[in-house]
């Protein structure tokens, strides 16, 4: 039986996987293959990397970090979490594993338009299409930004970036804005232009991205798609966890759900969406993972 299966292989849990290895704990950690940091092409906001750092590369790094430590790492995709008196029971599409707790720190998942692959990766590449406002506004500093979204959560979108430029346009996902009147006011107070969809016949023209819209082509320097996310919650909310209506999981100061045993950590949990959030709530679930199996049974070495 492991001392912890950490679930989910980003930035939250590899840094509860480099703790808890750290703690002389048994750890496994299982990883999908769908962190969305993999997709960064590099941020610049992550404290220690004055140049920017690709996500695929932090990543590996971690990796490489939490196994000197001894944390074993499995590519497999968790289906269920089900309690087992104090302990659980972790099913995988090759088989079941037991624990003495769970972290999960599955993240979420973005929506995005209705753009082929083949247009949508190369130009999340280059940054043509930006998912993280908070991350990289500071890259479209004066640039001609379009936010694809509506209602309360487009217009904070649009809003926010403001704040790096004056040519902002807001471009419904469909044929109407869904806008009440006092988010219609601050757009037009802030200068943001808004523009009927529906969006279609997304390209890469030159170095910028173009895109039909009800008032004909547009053209880009970055798009932010603004359609909200899927918080990967199911599995702890399968296994009886407490989460919003919106699906974050509810935990509390020490990142405990409403399961004993059962932790969370990173975006699955509301928050900032931000690297170093999640690495930082990562922490202090391990420590108090730590702490809950020395009082279940003295650690020692």
């Amino acid at each position: 039986m492991d001392d912890c299966i950490i679930i989910g292989a980003g930035p939250a849990g590899l840094t509860a996987a480099i703790y808890l290895a750290r703690f002389h704990l048994s750890i496994r950690l299982f990883d999908s293959g769908s962190s969305r940091a993999a997709m960064i092409p590099c941020t610049r906001n992550h404290a220690g990397y004055p140049e920017g750092i690709a996500g695929k590369a932090l990543l590996g790094l971690m990796q490489a970090q939490a196994a000197q430590y001894g944390a074993h790492r499995e590519e497999q995709r968790v289906t269920g979490i089900e309690p087992d008196g104090e302990n659980f029971r972790i099913v995988t599409d090759t088989g079941s594993y037991m624990a003495r707790t769970v972290l999960l720190a599955t993240g979420v998942v973005n929506h995005r338009p209705n753009i082929l692959p083949e247009v949508h990766d190369p130009a999340l590449e280059s940054g043509l299409i930006r998912y993280c406002p908070i991350c990289d506004g500071y890259e479209v500093t004066d640039r001609r930004v379009g936010v694809v979204g509506t209602g309360d959560h487009g217009t904070r979108e649009a809003l926010f970036l403001r704040g790096y430029t004056r040519d902002v346009t807001l471009i419904s996902p469909e044929a109407e804005h869904l806008l009440d009147d006092a988010c219609a006011a601050k757009l037009d107070a802030a200068g943001i232009v808004r523009v009927q969809g529906p969006c279609g016949g997304w390209a890469i023209e030159g170095d910028q991205l173009a895109l039909d819209t009800a008032r004909g082509r547009m053209r880009f320097d970055s798009v932010y798609p603004a359609l909200g996310s899927r918080i990967r919650s199911h599995l702890a909310v399968a296994a009886g966890a407490r989460a919003s209506d919106e699906g974050c999981l509810e935990v509390d100061d020490h990142q405990r759900t409403s399961v004993p045993g059962l932790f969370a950590a990173g975006d699955v949990v509301k928050g900032l969406d931000q690297i170093s959030h999640a690495m930082g709530e990562a922490g202090v679930a391990a420590t108090t993972i730590r702490n809950l199996l020395s009082e279940r049974q003295p650690i020692r070495r």
